[in-house]
């Protein structure tokens, strides 16, 4: 979906690359802390008595689980966890 008009996809994109690369690297790792403390925060409403080792689990699998076919996802879990 992509409800942003042509005009102020371009005012964006103009205003993003105005920015240094340390800038946009900075907010991206902020995104992602937030994704990632949404996710945590989400698994624990879940599961009030998930472990740390779980919420990794369920971390990994929610971020990354397409990207990987069921064989490589134990894989990379079994060295996760």
């Amino acid at each position: 979906m992509n409800d942003t008009s042509d005009s102020m996809e371009s005012v964006f994109l103009e205003r993003m690359m105005k920015k240094s690369g340390q800038e946009r690297m900075k907010m991206g790792f902020s995104m992602f802390n937030m994704a990632r403390m949404q996710a945590i925060a989400s698994i624990k409403r879940n599961n009030p008595d998930i472990d740390l080792k779980d919420i990794r689990r369920e971390i990994f699998l929610r971020f990354y689980a397409q990207d990987f076919s069921p064989v490589e996802q134990e894989k990379i879990l079994r060295h996760l966890l």
